[in-house]
């Protein structure tokens, strides 16, 4: 039975039962940790064989010596691999070091700094500066806009992306309004992935600024839950055909492939904007790591050793997957107080529960030791309007510790709805 249809005493009694197996709990000296998404140690010893590559002797890819200098663009060896798994040209894609998140933040400094190949000024002289943010959306991206003292503006993201009709009306009225985050598949926190349609859109779709980017972050395009990987439109074609070639600046990394803190970063994009990148990275840096670029191309080899690596990846954590949405099923099911994603990839679950009550179950499960991603961080400025967002990050704690803290996460949450349900 619904929680909204219980009568007055048996809310009372669920209440009083469930904070009874709270205090229970809050005894038990739990520390359970959902609260980023991290690959479990089972995930990082499937590239444990990275540690001794390329190996001594072994510094020569296409002649050049990765243990010197230069080389911007990183090493076609592995650019190409790469460019495969994106559906993109070779000669579109650098190779940079282990985080794109500093592409993000180098892409967005450069245009405050110099502007872009299509800006009239640097953006820092602009009077005013805005950028869309889907939500629920990655409370990093989130935060490098808000540090460059950009304006975010939300636009509410669904199962096939962002509301277009709301997109396309902010873009073509606001000439503040210089680019828009995305995370076009397995979308942080919710797993949505954008239809061509909307692919298309973004693409065709006129805009006031002449500069407007969209940091297009596939972050987990090979992160797939499933024995299937998800297409991959070629954003640089398609937006080159629409007559907006400098539109799409899409990144992604190897981060949660091998190692986190010891990947390689992409980026794909028009020549004329790679160019700009590349000229100002010139100063910026040297260049890249060349000695980890190579050792990731010996041990991935080809794109179908990076899928074939990705299924291992999926056999340790899919089964955790679906252990949370059992575990929240047995605990919110049948009272219809809540909703959670079950996505094919990615790294999250987007627990949606009742207005008001994010914040109280984040604070109910802290308080009896389950930490959780504040609520609210799935929003620009960490301000969800109406409460209702718990991001989940089931990749890191072994399977026992999971089902473990979803049943902790589903009591909490539904002893927050009803306290609020008694107001």
């Amino acid at each position: 039975m619904a929680l909204s249809d219980l009568a007055a005493d048996d809310l009372d009694r669920l209440e009083s039962a469930l904070a009874s197996e709270y205090e229970t709990l809050a005894s038990r000296g739990l520390s359970l940790d959902l609260t980023r998404g991290k690959p479990a140690p089972e995930q990082l010893d499937l590239s444990e064989r990275l540690l001794s590559l390329p190996g001594e002797g072994d510094h020569l890819a296409g002649g050049t010596d990765v243990r010197n200098y230069g080389g911007g663009a990183g090493l076609p060896e592995l650019r190409s691999i790469f460019a495969e798994l994106l559906g993109v040209d070779a000669d579109r894609l650098v190779a940079q070091d282990n985080a794109s998140l500093s592409i993000m933040y180098d892409l967005l400094t450069f245009a405050m700094l110099f502007g872009t190949p299509d800006s009239g000024r640097p953006w820092k002289d602009e009077p005013q500066l805005r950028w869309l943010c889907p939500v629920p959306g990655y409370d990093r991206h989130f935060a490098v806009t808000q540090a460059m003292g950009i304006e975010m503006v939300p636009v509410p993201l669904g199962e096939d992306g962002p509301d277009m009709d709301e997109v396309e009306r902010l873009v073509a009225e606001d000439p503040s309004i210089r680019g828009m985050w995305a995370v076009p598949i397995f979308s942080n926190p919710t797993g949505a992935v954008y239809t061509d349609h909307t692919v298309s859109r973004l693409a065709r779709m006129a805009t006031a600024a002449p500069d407007f980017r969209i940091i297009w972050d596939n972050a987990y395009v090979v992160h797939t839950l499933t024995e299937d990987f998800p297409k991959v439109p070629d954003v640089d074609s398609i937006a080159e055909e629409a007559g907006h070639p400098n539109r799409f600046l899409q990144v992604c990394s190897t981060s949660k492939i091998t190692f986190a803190g010891a990947g390689v970063s992409f980026l794909s994009a028009s020549r004329e904007n790679l160019d700009w990148y590349l000229g100002h990275m010139s100063v910026r840096s040297i260049g890249p790591n060349k000695v980890n670029q190579l050792a990731h191309a010996r041990f991935f080899g080809d794109a179908a050793g990076v899928r074939d690596l990705m299924q291992e990846h999926r056999k340790v954590i899919a089964p955790k997957f679906e252990a949370a949405a059992a575990a929240l099923s047995r605990r919110l099911g049948e009272y219809d107080v809540a909703t959670w994603t079950r996505p094919d990839g990615g790294y999250f679950i987007d627990l949606e529960v009742p207005d008001g009550t994010a914040t109280e179950t984040v604070r109910l499960a802290g308080d009896v030791g389950v930490a959780l991603t504040p609520a609210g961080s799935a929003y620009p400025y960490g301000e969800d309007p109406g409460d209702r967002h718990i991001r989940l990050a089931p990749t890191l704690p072994p399977l026992a510790e999971i089902e473990a803290a979803m049943d902790v996460v589903g009591l909490c949450a539904l002893l927050a709805a009803c306290r609020a349900a008694r107001r």
